[in-house]
């Protein structure tokens, strides 16, 4: 039987909304490209990862338990170091008019996406211009010996020594699941940087079309293996500012504006129209020392940085009371938190003290560098900055604020040409190590996540140590010791554990604020 049209009457009451079930979210940057191994921002993971990828396993904030994903089920060795899993079946990869897939999702995908980070001889290796910052900062390549495809549905890891944070890693974004067939397609026709700006992946959403600080398009994969979206089409309208992101969710341009100003989550809870999600984030907004510029490369000089500042007047001022006072790298209720170490007061007076033993006296120049748009960990880059530029004013310290473009912002710190920066840091799942290894660890250093650029051994023995061994109990009190040396060296100056919020529109449905700064728009829906 053929469906009767609908009387010419009734077709102007239908929105573009109900037409097409399409969702427009506010976001606040570009992604710096789609190949997000070669990335470590979370901006990046979110239009990549998030929406385009699967992976073996995904973490499941609510019950803090890893849970199954692209893999059914597996099975770890007694001794920690063989890992099997079986992979979920007949998983599609996306078609688009530039790849037509001949096969489904096998063990072999899952070799070549993790053996193209891990051996420096892969072909496509060396093809990845920035590198693959956590791959190299977690140093999997001297953790995983070998990865078999022990047939088409199973595949084991061999490691070199037990890691008790080797699970939860692989439901990173980074650790996404990549189609060998279309990079064979890529290095045939000579084209691999096509991997960056033409993604293939197996998760909910399908790319469609990126035009930079504007607009990244998609639409629902219809054989997702987890079950199509309930939304057709899904729009990331790049919107930096703050104001005009709330402008545009209440003229319904987009239906989730994420990182709302402290302000605008006020003014959000007195519209009818808007809803308001939020909860603790697992993140921390800070400001990295680089200890390998003089004179930041003495310790007194970084301990001075944190006396002189107001962190009080700041939280107050820029967070307006929706963040925690951070005193370290992670959160007051992560397991293995050192709850005794105490922080650094306010204290002008003891700051110029240790200037003057460390020979400066009358102080010295240096420069600060934020981002130009305000984000979760950073709401107001600009006032944030000009507060620390006058509490260091206070104690001698003349730093010329720098406002740089966040791509730029991203590449230039990680090859550690800043002195002050201002950055954050969120964990992707509830471990701690999730924290030190990429921002603590010599190896960090190397794959540029390690923003403070500080590289000691014996802080790397106890971060290591604290990763092969299973005992919470061993490993929170090797992380507390490695906390305490992070805070006598003052690498950081940390800020604050924010409140994550989003704003929605009362019609949407499924839509949840994650710990971790991920986003799922696989369950979302709208009325």
């Amino acid at each position: 039987m053929r469906l009767a049209a609908l009387p010419l009457l009734l077709a102007p009451l239908l929105s573009p909304l109900a037409q097409a079930a399409a969702l427009s979210v506010c976001t606040e940057a570009s992604p710096e490209g789609f190949d997000v191994v070669q990335y470590n921002s979370l901006t990046t993971t979110n239009a990549s990862a998030d929406v385009l990828m699967n992976r073996l396993v995904e973490f499941d904030a609510v019950s803090g338990k890893v849970v199954p994903s692209l893999a059914d089920s597996w099975e770890v060795s007694p001794d920690g170091l063989s890992y099997v899993f079986k992979l979920h079946p007949k998983v599609k990869f996306h078609r688009t008019d530039y790849f037509n897939p001949s096969r489904e999702l096998t063990a072999e995908d899952v070799k070549f996406s993790f053996e193209r980070m891990l051996d420096p001889a892969h072909p496509w290796h060396k093809i990845a211009q920035s590198g693959f910052p956590h791959a190299q900062s977690l140093q999997l390549p001297s953790l995983i010996k070998k990865i078999d495809a022990l047939d088409p549905l199973t595949v084991r890891f061999t490691l070199d020594h037990a890691d008790s944070t080797f699970l939860p890693t692989l439901s990173m974004g980074f650790a996404s699941i990549y189609s060998a067939e279309y990079a064979d397609q890529l290095l045939k026709a000579g084209t691999p940087e096509k991997l960056n700006s033409q993604p293939i992946g197996s998760g909910p959403f399908i790319f469609g079309r990126f035009q930079k600080d504007a607009s990244i398009r998609y639409k629902a994969n219809r054989d997702y293996f987890a079950g199509k979206p309930a939304l057709d089409s899904l729009i990331f309208a790049i919107t930096p500012d703050a104001n005009v992101r709330l402008q545009k969710l209440r003229r319904n341009e987009c239906q989730i504006a994420l990182s709302p100003k402290p302000l605008d989550v006020q003014a959000a809870s007195d519209d009818p129209t808007l809803k308001i999600e939020k909860t603790a984030a697992f993140m921390t907004a800070f400001v990295a020392i680089n200890s390998q510029h003089p004179p930041l490369d003495k310790p007194e000089v970084r301990q001075a940085i944190n006396l002189a500042f107001d962190k009080a007047h700041y939280l107050k001022t820029v967070f307006e009371g929706t963040a925690e006072a951070a005193n370290g790298p992670y959160p007051a209720n992560t397991w293995s938190y050192a709850k005794e170490l105490p922080g650094y007061t306010h204290d002008p007076e003891k700051a110029r003290q240790l200037l003057a033993k460390a020979g400066l006296k009358n102080g010295f120049e240096t420069t600060i560098w934020t981002r130009p748009s305000g984000s979760l960990l950073n709401p107001n880059p600009s006032l944030g900055a000009q507060l620390l530029q006058a509490d260091l004013a206070q104690v001698g310290i003349q730093a010329e604020i720098r406002v740089i473009e966040w791509g730029e912002l991203i590449r230039r710190a990680k090859a550690g040409e800043h002195d002050l920066l201002f950055m954050g840091w969120a964990g992707d799942n509830g471990d701690p190590d999730n924290f030190l290894t990429p921002q603590f660890t010599c190896a960090a250093v190397k794959s540029g996540t390690n923003f403070a650029r500080y590289c000691d051994q014996n802080l790397d023995k106890l971060i290591t140590a604290g990763k092969t061994t299973s005992e919470q109990g061993v490993r929170s009190k090797l992380y507390q010791q490695a906390q305490t040396q992070i805070q006598q060296q003052a690498l950081w100056l940390p800020l604050a554990h924010p409140t994550a919020f989003a704003l929605t529109r009362k019609q949407v449905e499924g839509y949840q604020v994650s710990p971790f700064g991920r986003q799922d728009y696989s369950k979302v829906s709208v009325k």
